[in-house]
């Protein structure tokens, strides 16, 4: 897959999981489910969707020479 496409996918991936950690934590924090300290757009959404973003990538550009099994 080109650089530019993986890129393109992970940007994609990092939108979407902050989006989906912020609703998760809004709904905690509704719900009392969470520590008062625990706040949207903290480092843990950003952290999460970065390290999705990440993985999305690393998996993107692999060679699938390399894959396990093969």
């Amino acid at each position: 897959m080109p650089d530019f496409v993986a890129a393109a996918l992970a940007s994609a991936v990092f939108c979407l999981a902050v989006i989906a950690l912020n609703a998760l934590t809004r709904l905690a924090l509704q719900a009392h489910l969470a520590p008062d300290g625990f706040a949207e757009n903290g480092f843990l959404q950003y952290g999460g969707a970065l390290a999705l973003a990440g993985t999305t990538y690393r998996r993107a550009t692999r060679v699938p020479g390399r894959l396990v099994g093969e």
